[in-house]
């Protein structure tokens, strides 16, 4: 992993054919229960269903170790999931009432 942007949400890849790729985090998480720290991310690609493609690796944060380490149990995929899970219906939750502030002042 290698952050070459100004931008601390952006960071650079190097994809399994060679090929640099630009990523956004989406989420960090740190886990006392498994001892990792945790990023999720996005290359901004779609999946075959129109779905973002997001994935998620065990990371250094304080940057000493920059290599992104795979993620290896079940335990910590349902952790993330959750975490993810939980993050989307917050964010769902606030476009709705965003939503219901404009149609208030509509009326």
């Amino acid at each position: 992993m290698k952050n070459e942007s100004e931008n601390k949400n952006l960071f650079t890849i190097t994809n399994d054919k060679g090929e640099k790729v630009e990523c956004e985090v989406i989420l960090t998480i740190d886990s006392e229960e498994f001892g990792h720290s945790y990023i999720v991310y996005t290359d901004h690609t779609m999946d075959d269903s129109g779905n973002i493609k997001t994935y998620a690796n065990i990371y250094d944060p304080t940057g000493q170790n920059l290599d992104l380490q795979p993620i290896t149990t079940d335990e910590e995929w349902n952790m993330i999931e959750s975490v993810l899970a939980s993050a989307q219906k917050q964010v769902l939750k606030e476009q709705m009432a965003v939503q219901n502030e404009k149609d208030e002042e509509e009326n």
